[in-house]
C-alpha cells in the first residue's frame, strides 16, 4: 500500500475535539430508504465491516519479554482503568512490562506522523474514528482482519468498528465513543406543564411552544439554544429522514444532500432553529461561543441544548446550582417508537504496521476488549467499544439517554478525503447559514454537494 502524507488529517483531530471525543470520558464522569428512519446501530455510508475471524484466544508473546509502547489520548482511559490493564498484561506474561504515555491531541497528528516512520514506533496507538481510514490507507497500521475474535468481534460497536475498516479489511477495533442527547432544564419543563421529555419530533415542537408560552414575559427566552452551523446536530435529522450525506458506489463516493430525504432533514434543521425561539448565531457552531458555557451562564434564559456528555458536566461545573436541575432525553425522532440515529464520535485503537511486537501488541489489545475492562469504560460514561453492555451508563439521566441514543448511533463518510470536508470551509456549515438566511434548501443543497463533491471526489 503507497504511503500518503496525513497533515491533511490534522482537520479531523479540531473535528474530534469538537465532537467531544477527546475529553468524553473523564470529563463527565445504513440504509437510506424514504422514510425508513435508519434508526439502527450501523455506519452511515459505511461499506460491511469483514466477519469475525480468527480464535478468541492471542498467541502469547514471546517467552523473552521485552517493552510495549502503547499511546493513549489525554482525556480518554478513566483514572487508573488502562494502568490496572498494564500490570495484568506483566502478570499474565512474565517478561513483559508496559510503557503507557499519555499523548495530548494538539499536535498528535504531526507527532504520530513522525512515530509511526521511526524506528521507535509505538506499538499501539489511539487513533479519533475519524482518522484512522487515513492511517490505513498510507500504510501505517497493521492488518487485523483474520484476528478479529481476540478482540470480542462479536460486540463490536457496528458504527466504531465501520471506521476502522478500508478496502474490506479491519485495522484498527473499536475503543469508545459517545453521541449527543438533548439536555433540559427539569425546572423549567415543570413550569411550563410538561411532564415527559418528547419522543417525537412533533412532541419536542409542542413542548417548544408550551415552554415560551410559560416563559413568554422573558424576552431573552430560548427554549433550545441551537447554533446555525451544529452539523452534527444535522446529522441526526438527515439520517432520520432516510437521507444521507453522500453515498458509495464502485469506490466512490457521492454526495447527496439534494435527495428529497436529507432536504426533509435539513428542513426540520430549520423549522426547529425558528421554533425554538434560539439567538444563536446562524454563522458559528457550537463551539463559537461554547455552548455549555452558554447554557450555564445564561442566568435561567435557555431550557435545551443539544451536546454532549461533557457539555453537560461543564455546566455543572460552572453553575453548580445545575446539579439537581439537568436531565436528557434522546434526540427525537420523526417516527413514533424510535429516536433519531446520532454521529457516533470516539476513538479506535491500532497497532502500528512497523511494530516489532506485534504478538504483544494483540495481546493487550485482546485484554482491553474483555467484557470486564469494557464495563469500566461505561461506567465512566462512555459507550464502549468492544462491548454491548452499555448498562453501566444508568448512573445518570444523560448517560441513559446516550446509551439508548447510540444503539442507532452512526458516522460520517469513512474516506480519507473527510478529513478535508472537516479542514477548513466546512460545506456543511456554509449551506446551513445560507438556508436560515433564506436561501433555498434546493439552491443551497445542490450548491453544498457540488462542494463536497469536489472534495470526495479529489484523487489521494
Amino acid at each position: 500500500m503507497k504511503r500518503v502524507t496525513l497533515l491533511a488529517v490534522c482537520a479531523a483531530t479540531v473535528a474530534l475535539a469538537a465532537a467531544g471525543c477527546s475529553s468524553s470520558n473523564n470529563s463527565s464522569g445504513g440504509s437510506s430508504g424514504s422514510g425508513s428512519g435508519g434508526n439502527n446501530n450501523s455506519a452511515a455510508t459505511a461499506p460491511a465491516t469483514p466477519a469475525c475471524q480468527g480464535s478468541s484466544t492471542p498467541a502469547a508473546p514471546p517467552s523473552s519479554g521485552g517493552t510495549l509502547t502503547v499511546w493513549l489520548m489525554s482525556g480518554s482511559p478513566p483514572a487508573g482503568w488502562a494502568e490496572k490493564i498494564d500490570s495484568e498484561f506483566a502478570a499474565k506474561y512474565p517478561g513483559w512490562k508496559v510503557n503507557l504515555q499519555i499523548q495530548q491531541w494538539d499536535g498528535i497528528v504531526a507527532k504520530l506522523n513522525k512515530a509511526l516512520t521511526s524506528s521507535s514506533t509505538p506499538d499501539v496507538i489511539e487513533v479519533g474514528n475519524t482518522q484512522a481510514v487515513s492511517y490505513a490507507q498510507a500504510g501505517e497500521l497493521a492488518d487485523l482482519t483474520s484476528k478479529t475474535n481476540e478482540f470480542n468481534c462479536s460486540q463490536f460497536n457496528a458504527a466504531l468498528a465501520a471506521s476502522g475498516a478500508f478496502q474490506s479489511k479491519q485495522y484498527a477495533i473499536p475503543f469508545y465513543g459517545a453521541n449527543r442527547t438533548v439536555i433540559y432544564r427539569k425546572d423549567m419543563f415543570a413550569k411550563a406543564g410538561i411532564t415527559a421529555p418528547p419522543t417525537t419530533d412533533a412532541e419536542w415542537l409542542a413542548d417548544m411552544g408550551k415552554l415560551k408560552s410559560a416563559y413568554a414575559s422573558d424576552p431573552q427566552f430560548q427554549s433550545l439554544y441551537l447554533p446555525g452551523q451544529e452539523w452534527y446536530t444535522l446529522l441526526s435529522f438527515i439520517w432520520d429522514q432516510g437521507g444521507d450525506v453522500a453515498k458509495q458506489s464502485n469506490g466512490k463516493f457521492t454526495a447527496t444532500l439534494n435527495t428529497p430525504q436529507a432536504q426533509a432533514g435539513i428542513n426540520f434543521y430549520k423549522q426547529l432553529y425558528t421554533t425554538s425561539g434560539t439567538q444563536a448565531p446562524k454563522d458559528t457552531d457550537e463551539a463559537t461561543p461554547q455552548q455549555m458555557d452558554v447554557f450555564a451562564k445564561d442566568g435561567g434564559h435557555i431550557a435545551m441544548m443539544i451536546g454532549l456528555p461533557w457539555e453537560e458536566s461543564g455546566a455543572v461545573k460552572d453553575t453548580p446550582a445545575l446539579s439537581s436541575q439537568l436531565g436528557a432525553f434522546p434526540i427525537p425522532s420523526a417516527h413514533a417508537g424510535k429516536t433519531a440515529p446520532v454521529f457516533l464520535g470516539g476513538s479506535d485503537l491500532a497497532i502500528s504496521n512497523s511494530s516489532p511486537n506485534q504478538a504483544a501488541a494483540e495481546a493487550w489489545l485482546a485484554m482491553e476488549s474483555n467484557a470486564a475492562n469494557q464495563a469500566v469504560l461505561a461506567q465512566n460514561g462512555a459507550v464502549p467499544g468492544t462491548s454491548t453492555d452499555i448498562s453501566g451508563l444508568a448512573s445518570n439521566p444523560v448517560g441513559t439517554a446516550m446509551g439508548i441514543a447510540s444503539k442507532s448511533g452512526k458516522v460520517t463518510p469513512i474516506t480519507p478525503n473527510w478529513a478535508t470536508v472537516e479542514a477548513g470551509n466546512n460545506p456543511l456549515k456554509t449551506m446551513l447559514t445560507e438556508v436560515l438566511n433564506g436561501t433555498s434548501v434546493s439552491s443551497a443543497t445542490n450548491e453544498a454537494d457540488t462542494k463536497l463533491n469536489k472534495i470526495l471526489q479529489a484523487s489521494s
